[in-house]
């Protein structure tokens, strides 16, 4: 089991790696801090992108677009797996994903993906806000918050 802290990395480029990475190997992958992903773009575009996004599932009967952030990560992480096929569902059940860090997690061994972090982008806006700004009542845990 792989532990993967997601504080400060990119979303888009942290999901297409998990993804890769569980359709190329069997081991389970645990996201912690999804609350703390930065999403690139423009507030304004991006906030509008996943209320529209959101607003689909309530006025029809579409697919219901989660709040919360590790909802959301997990559902960007299944948009890039082949879910028709048994190898794509099979992978997207070994992904866990936490808000914070859970006790079970404190002591285990959490690596950092210094290559997906976020380095230079100015234009970024954290998971958390974009999930507030849906209507979630997310409860952060950590003491740094």
């Amino acid at each position: 089991m792989r532990v993967i802290d997601a504080s400060n990395m990119i979303m888009g480029r942290l999901c297409s790696y998990v993804a890769k990475e569980l359709l190329t190997k069997d081991d389970e992958i645990v996201i912690v801090n999804a609350e703390k992903v930065m999403i690139t773009g423009k507030k304004e575009t991006v906030l509008e992108r996943f209320k529209t996004e959101r607003d689909v599932g309530s006025v029809r009967k579409g697919p219901r677009f989660p709040k919360e952030p590790d909802r959301i990560l997990r559902r960007t992480v299944r948009g890039m797996l082949p879910m028709k096929t048994s190898r794509g569902k099979n992978a997207y059940k070994r992904l866990k994903v936490y808000v914070s860090i859970p006790e079970e997690f404190k002591n285990s061994n959490i690596e950092v993906l210094e290559e997906l972090k976020n380095k230079h982008i100015n234009n970024v806006i954290s998971l958390l806000e974009v999930s507030r700004q849906l209507g979630s009542k997310v409860r952060v845990n950590d003491s740094s918050n």
